[in-house]
């Protein structure tokens, strides 16, 4: 009886303490899987942690770079700043001596303009003509008498007339007055063809003209050295030659006073002369 009873004791006891570990068995099923889901969250976080970090490092490198990049941009800009200002100055220099070649330049034309005009003026006083077949002005800085054709010579012929002589006897007066200034003769004729005995053509009249009135001139006491014939045919008209009247205003002679273009050229080699000296 009393072996029965103890048998039964133990069989409960076994029972119960089957029971209670399987309980916390279960708690610790439980716990771990409580744990690993922790585990796994926490996994989750450091990867993705993780990537940020490396996102992180990746764009901090970059940033780096475009730093370094623009130091790099700052001194190559102040370095070609600082090339650039100095070929600023340097073409500003440049422009500056250029203007005042310019105006130095500008200043000898003035000079020579200004000797031109007073010729011209002392020719209209001097010569006192008052004819319609002569006129005196100022083209391109240089001064021009023409005289007509009609004036000069009869019709087809290169023999200057005596009326003619009277004219060029006032004009060697005011050319001998002005002893640095050349005298050039131009002959001009209208377009028709021109032949007689030995003149073949245009050319020979407007050339035997010219010679024709520089040889007057010499005789009234003009330096040969300082006459110049030219013929220019009929190839510098005034007008149209469609007309009688238009041809007889083309068959002139122009008697051109100029100064010497030597002196000329020394005036300005005289003014470059003083500009770089007083650049030096």
């Amino acid at each position: 009886m009393k072996k029965a009873l103890l048998l039964s004791l133990s069989a409960l006891f076994v029972l119960f303490s089957s029971c209670g570990s399987k309980k916390e068995l279960l708690a610790l099923q439980e716990k771990q899987k409580e744990t690993q889901d922790l585990l796994n969250s926490a996994t989750v976080k450091l990867n993705s942690c993780l990537e940020e970090k490396a996102a992180a490092t990746a764009k901090a490198s970059e940033l780096e770079k475009r730093v370094a990049d623009l130091r790099d941009n700052v001194q190559t800009y102040q370095t070609l700043t600082k090339t650039s200002a100095t070929n600023v100055e340097k073409t500003l220099e440049s422009m500056r001596e250029k203007d005042l070649k310019i105006t130095r330049l500008q200043d000898a034309l003035t000079k020579k303009d200004s000797m031109t005009l007073a010729l011209v003026t002392s020719f209209k006083r001097e010569v006192g003509i008052n004819d319609p077949d002569i006129e005196v002005n100022v083209e391109k800085g240089v001064v021009f008498i023409s005289i007509s054709d009609k004036m000069l010579f009869r019709s087809g012929s290169y023999n200057v007339t005596t009326r003619a002589k009277e004219v060029l006897a006032k004009v060697a007066k005011v050319v001998n007055a002005k002893p640095d200034f050349e005298c050039m003769v131009e002959g001009h004729t209208d377009s028709r063809s021109y032949q007689s005995g030995v003149l073949l053509d245009n050319w020979d009249l407007s050339v035997k003209r010219a010679t024709s009135v520089v040889r007057v001139l010499e005789e009234l006491e003009v330096n040969p050295g300082r006459l110049i014939a030219a013929g220019r045919s009929s190839y510098v008209p005034l007008v149209d030659n469609d007309t009688a009247e238009n041809r007889a205003t083309n068959r002139r002679t122009r008697i051109v006073v100029l100064p010497k273009l030597d002196q000329f050229y020394e005036l300005v080699e005289k003014e470059m002369k003083n500009l770089e000296a007083g650049g030096n």
